[in-house]
C-alpha cells in the first residue's frame, strides 16, 4: 500500500466523525431549545450518509486538492428553524457554538486515546500501532481545524451566526443581508487570492497559527496522559 492511501485510510475515518458529530450537535442543541426540526427530517443520527453533500464534501474538496489549492469543503447542514427556537437571537449563538465546540471536545477525546495507547499499548512499534497513532494525530488535527475555520465570521460559517448574535439588533440585521455574498467571498479568500498573491491565504495566515498552538495544547494532554 502506498503512503497516500495509509494517509487517505487514516484521514476519512476521523473527517467523517469530526463532521457528522459537528452537525448532529448543532442539531440537539436546536433540539434543546425549542427547534425539532432537525429530529423530523431525520437528521439526529450518527449515519454519514445522512450528511454528505455530493459536491461539498466530495468534489469540490477532491478538485482543490487535484489543483492543489487549499481545500475546503462542507456537508448537508442540519435545518435549523430559528423561528422555532425559544429565544432566536441567542438560540443561534448556541446551536452555532454547539458544532465547533463538539469537535474541540472530540479534539480532547482523541489525545486522551493517543496518550492512552502510548502508555498501555502491549506493542509500541509496527505498523498497526503506527496507524493508530496516526490516525488519532490526525484525528486531532481535523477537530481542531474544523472548530477554528467554522468560528470564521463569513457565511455561513457558525461564526457569523455568533457575531450576528453579538451585534445590535440594527447591525445584525444589516449583517445579515451580507450573507447571500458569502459563498463569493469564500472563494475569493480561499481560492482566488492563494493563487493570484501566493502566501496571503487565509488559512495559512489566520487559521493555521491558532492551530498549530491548539494542537501543542492537545498534544501536551496526549503527553500527560501517557505519563511522558
Amino acid at each position: 500500500m502506498t503512503d497516500t492511501f495509509l494517509l487517505a485510510l487514516a484521514m476519512i475515518p476521523a473527517l467523517i466523525i469530526a463532521i457528522v458529530f459537528h452537525e448532529v450537535a448543532h442539531g440537539w442543541a436546536a433540539l434543546l431549545l425549542g427547534d425539532p426540526t432537525a429530529r423530523e427530517q431525520r437528521r439526529l443520527t450518527l449515519n454519514p450518509i445522512r450528511h454528505v453533500d455530493p459536491v461539498g464534501t466530495l468534489l469540490v474538496p477532491g478538485a482543490l486538492a487535484l489543483a492543489g489549492m487549499p481545500v475546503f469543503g462542507w456537508a448537508k447542514p442540519v435545518p435549523v428553524d430559528a423561528r422555532r427556537l425559544r429565544d432566536p437571537r441567542t438560540g443561534m449563538m448556541a446551536v452555532a457554538a454547539a458544532g465547533p465546540l463538539t469537535n474541540l471536545v472530540l479534539a480532547a477525546l482523541g489525545a486522551i486515546l493517543l496518550g492512552l495507547l502510548a502508555r498501555f499499548a502491549a506493542a509500541p512499534s509496527g505498523g498497526v500501532f503506527a496507524y493508530f497513532v496516526v490516525t488519532l494525530q490526525l484525528f486531532i488535527l481535523v477537530n481542531i481545524f474544523l472548530a477554528l475555520f467554522n468560528l470564521l465570521p463569513i457565511p455561513p460559517f457558525d461564526g457569523s451566526h455568533i457575531v450576528e448574535g453579538l451585534l445590535p439588533r440594527r447591525a445584525a440585521r444589516v449583517y445579515d443581508r451580507f450573507r447571500p455574498l458569502g459563498f463569493p467571498l469564500l472563494f475569493v479568500l480561499l481560492v482566488a487570492v492563494p493563487y493570484l498573491f501566493p502566501g496571503a491565504g487565509i488559512v495559512e495566515n489566520l487559521v493555521a497559527p491558532p492551530v498549530e498552538w491548539l494542537e501543542g495544547r492537545y498534544m501536551a494532554l496526549a503527553g500527560f496522559v501517557a505519563g511522558v
